[in-house]
């Protein structure tokens, strides 16, 4: 029999038989190891146990010691789910299956009525029963016009199985379930314990809104109780910060697929909480020298196709307006464009520079309805964003400048864990990236630079730039754990070229200026997002939409003084509600923690009489007398202190 030889990571070499088995070269290590092994990684790849093997590879036995054994559980669960809702459901059908890092997922279609949540607990129960019962898994090939036959009644396993470009195909069979993939699966069901089924939603098929809504049931598994119950720790703390939860729960947004999926409705307290934000980066920019503009939110789609944001964009933008007379208008998805036609509006100077031009400015971007979640993925967008042009020797400096911006800002809400990454191009890639390498060269060198020059720690990623230049991008830790990019300072020769830039030079000629585009705070549905899930709703008194709820004891007695100290709050500038409703005193103080507000003051006789308050923290039991004034003071100085009260 033909022979082939298979690599160990110990560096040792075997031959074997051309088709044996990950579970055969296990056994002929050793007994023990063929009953520890779940799975096999071959040439990095992981296989099943009882896949044959054909060729020289380099092998891996994959035991419940390793990484890679989560995913076999996870897979495995995902089987079973599917056995054990084909068993109570015999009609039901299956779409896409999926395994990643936070757990896995199965598409399901059920008539008359989808899966829900109240089902889950019987669908655990059939699975642990199947564990219980101890059946093999195995594998085998099948033809793949079996299948089809087989699955002729369900259009969605159907379209998998065509897509498999093989005449057989592998497939897991436990009793008369039949799944198929190229995953691997434990032996045998009893091999899986540590698993749970979590929730369900809605799924379009294939991902697209023009496809049947399918029922997505998500779960996790892993290889011991201690990790299970850790995740799911994990995940109750998600949800309890979950920014979608705590903005329906503080009534501070909505989003309503029914008037627009991916478009944000502010609330009067979430559109404070904003407009604080604005206020407050505005007069930030101001003071570093920025000038601040607006901009239309369209413009003239040539102006896209100059920036080259239409080549390069395209799928990420709305389809062109065509106004009926050649002219083809477009909603913006980015602001650049539009900052160089206030550049370019006047004749500059060298002792103009640098520029600094930034605003608030509203962008569409054309995402799937699949990828949109809460604030943190829309459609409508208003950006915190600037753009400065410099002459070459102005650079250094001015990102300097920039950085320093950033890190204040950081500091004033309380932003502590973030990392720097160099964001550079991908040689490889011409079709995204600027074809011009002394361009590319210079420019990353440039940001290199200045980044050793200024001592701080960076790491460097290559694919990450933008089409048109290198960038530095600030990469935040998000309550929940996911890391993305809240700032970022991206350095562009390339559009001060195409829309034909230029200042007067000290010498009296023209020179190019080099455009620097900057966001310091992201865009403001994303900012808030990462703010509400940071601060778990809880904002610092700075930011909250109400700062002060003033409770009255009896109304006829104390809503008087209650309003005196609610206008003499206003007029110090802080946002101050009265809860005059009819209900019991220690209602309305539960209802004003709930709704996290930082101060609640409660007002009786003794207070009218001592002009005092009785103020209560938010999380805190106890309450305390305090003079008024110096209780006013305290909370406008927490505001002009951007306090971190409720941190």
């Amino acid at each position: 029999m033909t022979q082939i030889t298979l690599s160990f990571p110990d560096g040792s070499r075997r031959d074997f038989d051309h088709g044996v088995t990950a579970v055969q070269v296990a056994a002929s290590i050793s007994n023990s190891l063929k009953k520890q092994a779940i799975a096999a990684k071959v040439n990095g790849i992981l296989i099943d146990l009882q896949r044959p093997i054909t060729q020289d590879a380099q092998i891996e036995i994959v035991t419940d010691k390793d990484t890679d054994a989560q995913q076999v559980a996870r897979d495995t669960t995902a089987f079973l789910l599917g056995a054990a809702l084909k068993q109570m459901y015999p009609e039901i059908n299956f779409g896409e299956k999926q395994v990643n890092d936070d757990g896995f997922f199965l598409d399901t279609d059920k008539k008359p009525t989808q899966v829900s949540v109240a089902e889950l607990a019987d669908i655990t129960k059939a699975m642990e029963q199947m564990i219980k019962d101890n059946h093999p898994i195995e594998r085998q090939l099948m033809d793949k016009t079996e299948l089809l036959a087989m699955f002729s009644a369900d259009p969605y396993q159907s379209a998998i199985i065509n897509s498999y470009d093989s005449v057989q195909i592998p497939v897991f069979k436990m009793d008369d379930f039949i799944d198929f993939g190229e995953h691997a699966l434990f032996p045998k069901a009893s091999d899986l314990k540590h698993f749970k089924l979590l929730s369900v939603a809605g799924a379009y098929w294939q991902g697209k809104s023009s496809n049947p809504m399918l029922q997505r049931i998500y779960g996790t598994a892993f290889l011991n109780d201690a990790d299970l119950q850790a995740d799911l720790k994990r995940r109750a703390e998600i949800k309890d910060r979950d920014h979608r939860t705590i903005g329906r729960d503080l009534d501070l947004f909505f989003v309503d697929p029914d008037v627009g999926a991916g478009l944000a409705y502010w609330m009067p307290k979430g559109a404070t909480v904003r407009r604080t934000i604005e206020r407050y980066i505005t007069d930030k920019e101001i003071a570093a020298g920025y000038e601040h503009v607006y901009t239309p939110v369209l413009m003239n789609l040539n102006a896209y196709k100059t920036s080259g944001h239409w080549a390069h964009y395209r799928e990420d933008m709305f389809p062109a307006m065509d106004m009926g007379d050649g002219e083809f208008l477009e909603l913006r998805p980015m602001n650049c464009p539009s900052h160089i036609q206030i550049y370019k509006h006047h004749v500059r100077s060298y002792r103009e520079l640098p520029i600094r031009i930034a605003e608030l400015g509203m962008m569409h971007r054309y995402e799937k309805s699949g990828a949109l979640s809460g604030l943190q993925r829309v459609r409508e967008m208003t950006l915190n964003d600037g753009h400065t042009f410099v002459s070459l020797d102005q650079i250094q400096a001015e990102f300097k400048k920039v950085l320093q911006l950033m890190m204040d800002v950081y500091n004033d809400f309380n932003i502590k864990d973030y990392t720097f990454r160099l964001s550079y191009r991908d040689p490889a890639n011409t079709e995204k990236y600027f074809d011009d390498d002394e361009m590319w060269n210079r420019s990353q060198g440039m940001l290199k630079a200045a980044m050793d020059d200024l001592g701080l720690d960076y790491y460097e990623a290559e694919g990450e730039a933008a089409f048109y230049g290198p960038k530095l991008d600030v990469q935040t830790k998000t309550a929940l754990g996911n890391e993305e990019t809240l700032s970022t300072i991206q350095l562009d020769f390339m559009q001060p070229e195409k829309f034909n830039l230029s200042y007067v030079g000290e010498d009296g000629q023209e020179h190019r200026p080099i455009m620097i585009h900057r966001g310091v705070i992201s865009t403001m549905e994303r900012f808030i997002a990462y703010l509400i899930e940071m601060y778990k709703g809880a904002f610092p008194t700075w930011l909250a939409p109400v700062q002060v709820k003033i409770i009255p004891v009896k109304n006829e007695l104390h809503l008087k003084y209650a309003e005196e100290l609610r206008q003499n709050m206003r007029q110090k500038g802080l946002r101050v509600e009265i809860d005059d409703r009819n209900e019991k005193m220690n209602y309305k103080i539960r209802d004003a923690q709930t709704q996290k507000i930082p101060y609640t003051i409660v007002i009786g006789d003794q207070e009218v009489q001592n002009a005092a308050v009785s103020v209560r923290k938010y999380g805190e039991a106890a309450s305390a007398s305090e003079d008024i004034n110096m209780f006013v003071d305290s909370v406008v100085a927490d505001v002009n202190n951007y306090s971190r009260t409720n941190d």
